[in-house]
Protein backbone atom coordinates (compact mmCIF):
# COMPACT_ATOMS: atom_id res chain seq x y z
CA UNK A 1 0.00 0.00 0.00
CA UNK A 2 0.89 3.30 -0.86
CA UNK A 3 0.83 5.99 1.31
CA UNK A 4 1.56 10.10 0.66
CA UNK A 5 2.85 11.95 3.43
CA UNK A 6 2.89 16.03 3.64
CA UNK A 7 5.58 17.85 5.56
CA UNK A 8 5.18 17.30 9.01
CA UNK A 9 3.04 14.64 8.67
CA UNK A 10 4.01 11.46 11.28
CA UNK A 11 4.15 8.17 9.65
CA UNK A 12 3.70 6.20 12.84
CA UNK A 13 4.19 7.94 16.42
CA UNK A 14 6.89 6.49 19.22
CA UNK A 15 5.50 3.47 21.59
CA UNK A 16 3.04 2.78 18.36
CA UNK A 17 2.44 -0.85 17.73
CA UNK A 18 4.00 -2.10 14.90
CA UNK A 19 2.47 -2.39 11.73
CA UNK A 20 4.81 -3.72 9.12
CA UNK A 21 7.69 -2.13 7.71
CA UNK A 22 8.09 0.63 5.22
CA UNK A 23 9.40 1.61 2.30
CA UNK A 24 10.66 5.40 1.34
CA UNK A 25 9.63 5.84 -1.98
CA UNK A 26 9.84 9.60 -2.36
CA UNK A 27 11.01 12.33 -0.02
CA UNK A 28 12.56 12.44 3.66
CA UNK A 29 11.94 10.66 7.13
CA UNK A 30 13.14 11.86 10.28
CA UNK A 31 13.30 9.28 12.91
CA UNK A 32 13.55 11.08 16.58
CA UNK A 33 13.43 9.94 19.89
CA UNK A 34 11.31 11.28 22.35
CA UNK A 35 12.33 12.09 25.86
CA UNK A 36 9.87 12.49 28.92
CA UNK A 37 10.86 16.35 29.52
CA UNK A 38 8.65 17.14 25.67
CA UNK A 39 12.18 17.20 23.95
CA UNK A 40 13.59 14.97 20.95
CA UNK A 41 16.70 13.64 19.18
CA UNK A 42 16.93 13.42 15.71
CA UNK A 43 18.57 10.08 15.53
CA UNK A 44 19.11 9.78 11.61
CA UNK A 45 17.44 10.19 7.96
CA UNK A 46 15.86 7.63 5.61
CA UNK A 47 16.29 9.11 2.29
CA UNK A 48 14.40 7.27 -0.86
CA UNK A 49 15.27 3.16 -1.10
CA UNK A 50 15.20 3.10 2.72
CA UNK A 51 13.48 0.43 4.98
CA UNK A 52 12.13 1.74 8.29
CA UNK A 53 10.34 0.14 11.09
CA UNK A 54 11.91 -3.49 10.63
CA UNK A 55 13.76 -3.25 13.99
CA UNK A 56 10.35 -3.33 15.62
CA UNK A 57 8.69 -5.45 13.31
CA UNK A 58 11.04 -8.22 13.66
CA UNK A 59 11.09 -8.33 17.63
CA UNK A 60 7.54 -7.57 17.41
CA UNK A 61 7.60 -4.73 19.78
CA UNK A 62 6.94 -0.68 19.81
CA UNK A 63 8.36 1.48 18.21
CA UNK A 64 11.14 3.11 19.62
CA UNK A 65 11.33 6.16 17.31
CA UNK A 66 8.84 8.59 15.68
CA UNK A 67 8.90 8.80 11.78
CA UNK A 68 7.92 12.06 10.29
CA UNK A 69 8.20 13.42 7.00
CA UNK A 70 10.33 16.44 6.55
CA UNK A 71 8.81 17.03 3.10
CA UNK A 72 6.36 15.66 0.88
CA UNK A 73 7.02 11.92 1.13
CA UNK A 74 6.05 8.48 -0.11
CA UNK A 75 6.03 5.37 1.53
CA UNK A 76 5.07 1.90 0.49
CA UNK A 77 4.20 -0.10 3.56
CA UNK A 78 4.03 -3.50 3.80
CA UNK A 79 1.30 -4.70 6.58
CA UNK A 80 2.59 -6.97 9.28
CA UNK A 81 0.49 -9.99 8.76
CA UNK A 82 1.41 -10.04 4.85
CA UNK A 83 5.00 -9.11 5.95
CA UNK A 84 5.07 -12.13 8.37
CA UNK A 85 3.75 -14.41 5.75
CA UNK A 86 6.50 -13.19 3.14
CA UNK A 87 9.18 -14.11 5.80
CA UNK A 88 7.57 -17.41 6.92
CA UNK A 89 7.30 -18.29 3.32
CA UNK A 90 10.70 -16.89 2.28
CA UNK A 91 13.68 -17.36 4.61
CA UNK A 92 15.74 -15.11 2.46
CA UNK A 93 13.94 -11.86 2.79
CA UNK A 94 14.54 -12.57 6.85
CA UNK A 95 18.21 -12.63 6.06
CA UNK A 96 18.06 -9.34 3.96
CA UNK A 97 15.87 -7.54 7.02
CA UNK A 98 18.90 -9.08 9.41
CA UNK A 99 21.12 -7.66 6.83
CA UNK A 100 19.64 -4.23 6.78
CA UNK A 101 19.67 -4.16 11.27
CA UNK A 102 23.63 -4.29 10.42
CA UNK A 103 24.07 -1.89 8.07
CA UNK A 104 22.23 0.33 10.67
CA UNK A 105 24.48 -0.92 13.74
CA UNK A 106 27.30 -0.43 10.57
CA UNK A 107 26.30 3.28 10.23
CA UNK A 108 26.20 4.10 13.79
CA UNK A 109 29.41 2.89 14.06
CA UNK A 110 30.70 4.97 11.30
CA UNK A 111 29.18 8.19 12.59
CA UNK A 112 30.92 7.80 16.34
CA UNK A 113 34.04 6.84 14.32
CA UNK A 114 33.55 10.22 12.50
CA UNK A 115 32.60 12.57 15.50
CA UNK A 116 36.45 11.31 16.35
CA UNK A 117 37.91 11.77 13.07
CA UNK A 118 36.37 14.01 11.03
CA UNK A 119 36.07 17.72 11.92
CA UNK A 120 32.09 19.38 12.64
CA UNK A 121 32.33 21.30 8.87
CA UNK A 122 32.97 18.32 7.26
CA UNK A 123 30.35 16.78 8.58
CA UNK A 124 28.18 19.47 8.28
CA UNK A 125 29.14 19.32 4.79
CA UNK A 126 28.84 15.96 4.28
CA UNK A 127 24.73 16.26 5.03
CA UNK A 128 24.24 18.93 2.90
CA UNK A 129 25.39 17.35 0.29
CA UNK A 130 23.57 14.23 0.64
CA UNK A 131 20.74 16.71 0.93
CA UNK A 132 21.39 18.51 -1.95
CA UNK A 133 21.80 15.57 -4.03
CA UNK A 134 18.17 14.03 -2.90
CA UNK A 135 17.00 17.40 -2.58
CA UNK A 136 18.75 20.04 -5.00
CA UNK A 137 17.03 21.95 -8.05
CA UNK A 138 19.42 23.34 -10.59
CA UNK A 139 19.28 26.73 -11.38
CA UNK A 140 22.31 27.65 -14.00
CA UNK A 141 25.58 26.38 -12.63
CA UNK A 142 23.82 26.25 -8.87
CA UNK A 143 21.90 23.38 -7.23
CA UNK A 144 19.43 25.05 -4.31
CA UNK A 145 16.99 24.01 -2.05
CA UNK A 146 15.43 25.04 1.11
CA UNK A 147 16.52 23.13 4.17
CA UNK A 148 14.53 20.89 5.54
CA UNK A 149 16.27 20.22 8.66
CA UNK A 150 16.18 23.10 11.86
CA UNK A 151 19.76 24.04 12.85
CA UNK A 152 18.55 21.68 16.57
CA UNK A 153 18.35 18.76 13.61
CA UNK A 154 21.64 19.60 12.14
CA UNK A 155 23.36 20.01 15.48
CA UNK A 156 21.67 16.62 16.66
CA UNK A 157 22.92 14.69 13.28
CA UNK A 158 26.51 16.51 13.79
CA UNK A 159 27.03 15.87 17.36
CA UNK A 160 26.82 19.31 18.25
CA UNK A 161 25.35 22.56 20.30
CA UNK A 162 23.09 24.54 18.18
CA UNK A 163 25.09 27.30 18.65
CA UNK A 164 27.66 25.89 16.85
CA UNK A 165 25.86 24.80 14.04
CA UNK A 166 25.82 28.84 12.95
CA UNK A 167 29.81 28.89 13.08
CA UNK A 168 29.84 26.20 11.40
CA UNK A 169 27.59 27.64 8.53
CA UNK A 170 30.25 30.27 8.52
CA UNK A 171 33.09 28.74 7.73
CA UNK A 172 31.52 26.94 5.03
CA UNK A 173 30.26 29.90 3.55
CA UNK A 174 33.91 31.11 3.73
CA UNK A 175 35.35 27.40 1.25
CA UNK A 176 32.64 28.79 -1.24
CA UNK A 177 30.90 25.63 -1.78
CA UNK A 178 27.49 26.64 -0.13
CA UNK A 179 25.70 30.11 0.37
CA UNK A 180 23.16 30.32 3.30
CA UNK A 181 20.28 32.41 3.54
CA UNK A 182 18.24 31.21 6.48
CA UNK A 183 17.36 27.88 5.22
CA UNK A 184 17.89 28.58 1.44
CA UNK A 185 20.94 26.78 0.59
CA UNK A 186 23.12 27.02 -3.04
CA UNK A 187 25.92 24.68 -3.55
CA UNK A 188 28.10 24.91 -7.32
CA UNK A 189 26.78 22.07 -9.16
CA UNK A 190 30.56 21.30 -10.48
CA UNK A 191 33.10 22.19 -7.43
CA UNK A 192 36.42 23.25 -8.20
CA UNK A 193 39.56 20.99 -7.55
CA UNK A 194 40.08 23.33 -4.45
CA UNK A 195 36.66 22.39 -3.21
CA UNK A 196 36.89 18.44 -4.64
CA UNK A 197 39.93 18.27 -2.37
CA UNK A 198 38.00 19.44 0.46
CA UNK A 199 35.50 17.31 0.29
Amino acid sequence: MRRDLTAGQPLYYQDDDNRGVFCVSKGLIALRTQHHDGTSTLMRLAYPGEIIGFRSFLESRPHRTEARALVGSRVCTVAQRDARHVVQGNPSVLTRLASRCIKEIDRNHERIIAAATTSNKQRLSDILLRLMETHGERTGQFLHMQLPLSRSDLADLIGVQTETVSRLFTRIQADGIFRVSGREIQMLSVPSNKQSANM
